[in-house]
């Protein structure tokens, strides 16, 4: 069996940069079963709905769907269920003071295997608001633009 080594992305909430402004990014690795893992390796997990929370000096992450695993038999696990994430109590302590603040959540950016271990890029974050978003946008559409008009003018 060949050791897998570099990092190979499972999934990417592009969505969370969109609805939150991200403070302070953690890398974090994941409490998994093993037929959680081979779901991970098909690729199939939705970090859209997940949020992290911090309970008894634990950091948890809630409602990340992974499917069951197609060859699963009755030892399949629970889609939906919460995992502990793995971090330094240093860490936990800096991310329980950061969302005591009003308007702060941990959100999850990415899920990816990084040397066969499961890891999950997760943020403090504080929500947009609908103008903020509509900002981004703007400015989003204003760079590709100018980008395109840029390499328009050097085709010339």
């Amino acid at each position: 069996m060949v050791k897998q080594t570099g990092r190979k992305l499972v999934a990417n909430n592009r969505k969370a940069r969109h609805d939150y402004v991200v403070e302070d990014v953690y890398e974090a690795g994941l409490v998994l079963v093993g037929t959680e893992v081979k779901s991970l390796r098909a690729g199939r997990v939705t970090l859209n709905e997940g949020f992290g929370s911090v309970t008894d000096g634990e950091a948890w992450l809630e409602h990340v769907h992974i499917p069951e695993y197609a060859q699963g038999t009755w030892t399949n696990h629970e889609p939906r269920r919460k995992r502990k994430m793995l971090l330094h109590k240093e860490q936990i302590a800096e991310i329980a003071e950061a969302t005591r603040e009003r308007g702060k959540t941990i959100v999850p950016l990415s899920l990816y295997f990084l040397d066969g271990r499961v890891k999950v890029e997760i943020a403090v974050a504080r929500g947009k608001r609908d103008y903020d978003k509509r900002q981004s946008l703007r400015e989003q559409q204003d760079s590709r633009e100018a980008a395109r008009a840029m390499s328009h003018r050097e085709h010339r």
